[in-house]
């Protein structure tokens, strides 16, 4: 592999850790099942396309349709970045502003219609929520611009093209670290416990009188606020919105996949999973017809990704279903104290 594919390895590294990690607790400590997990990264492209967009267009006085519109503002304020740098920062500050907030909001009203449903049902109802807006998003051009889509700004408008990646691939990775230690902060506290109790024994919580509705609620919004931070860093970092990138398949099956062979309920787990899932991936990108002619596959080898991907979460449910690095269970300081006194004795 060339040296020029390292960027785009820690760009993608990081994307796939924030969405894998709001992933991790709404399934590996919620225990909910979110097939819809998409869902929330496109909230991050309307952010982007829906909203920011449509502020530059106001902001220039723009006219004509929003594609085109979108284009020349898009354009103007690209102009500006290059010339003042601090406007990039700026851009994306607001942008991850505006997809959290809609992110919240929006993740409370995702799960809202199906907070009382269990296991199979629930997923398979997010998941059809998930593409019911993926679709409207597809064939409704006014939203982020449809199949044809649309520009977003290039907040290093001002970078020469070489070193592009690289900076990007330093603000994702920065951003997925910052979400790191607050998921490892939320998921140590009572609230966090609370969602291991509400996974293992939904009715042994309602005895303690905690509301199982809100606390799927709660956690759905906050899954879906951070997972519309990595549909925010997509876009930008694409300069390009296309509803037809956010695919139930890229955000939502691989993301369970990294989680299952990692180990769910585990945040550095999370990290081993995307990191190995990263590395598989360029792999057959970049070797897929090498092995096509080796291994004399008699299809087309872009399908081997999937077919390859889709056998390990087989192999992984069924061999090591706890993943590579197993949930821990959680000492909290009391515990903690207690145990060292029975060893000091």
């Amino acid at each position: 592999m060339s040296i020029d594919i390292i960027p785009l390895l820690l760009f993608w590294i990081g994307i796939y850790y924030i969405v894998t990690v709001s992933l991790n607790m709404e399934f590996g400590y919620a225990g909910i099942p979110n097939f819809g997990k998409a869902f929330s990264v496109i909230i991050g492209a309307i952010a982007v396309g829906g909203i920011l967009n449509r502020l530059l267009i106001y902001y220039y006085g723009i006219k004509g349709d929003f594609i085109t519109a979108s284009t020349y503002a898009t354009a103007n304020i690209n102009d500006l970045i290059a010339k003042e740098p601090l406007v990039g920062l700026f851009i994306l500050l607001l942008a991850i502003l505006i997809a959290v907030i809609i992110g919240l909001i929006a993740g409370a009203l995702f799960i809202l219609p199906s907070a009382k449903l269990k296991e199979d049902y629930l997923g398979i109802t997010l998941l059809a929520i998930s593409e019911s807006l993926f679709l409207l998003c597809t064939y409704n051009l006014k939203i982020i611009g449809g199949y044809y889509g649309t520009s977003a700004p290039d907040i290093l408008a001002f970078m020469p093209g070489n070193y592009r990646t690289w900076i990007f691939a330093g603000i994702v990775l920065f951003i997925a670290f910052l979400c790191y230690l607050f998921f490892e902060k939320l998921l140590n506290t009572p609230f966090g416990r609370s969602l291991r109790a509400m996974r293992e024994n939904e009715d042994v919580l309602k005895a303690y009188g905690r509301n199982i509705m809100f606390l799927r609620m709660k956690t759905v919004a906050i899954g879906s606020a951070v997972g519309a931070i990595a549909g925010v860093l997509y876009t930008l970092y694409t300069v390009n919105i296309v509803a037809n990138a956010f695919t139930r398949a890229e955000w939502a099956f691989f993301p369970f996949l990294m989680l299952l062979l990692g180990g769910k309920g585990n945040n550095r787990g999370v990290f081993l999973g995307v990191v190995l899932y990263v590395l598989i991936k360029v792999f057959l990108d970049v070797y897929k017809y090498n092995l096509k002619f080796i291994l004399h596959i008699p299809f087309e080898p872009v399908w081997l990704a999937y077919m390859i991907f889709g056998t390990l979460m087989i192999l992984i449910l069924y061999f090591k279903p706890r993943g590579i690095i197993p949930e821990r269970p959680i000492f909290t300081i009391p515990i903690k104290k207690k145990f060292k006194k029975i060893y000091e004795n």
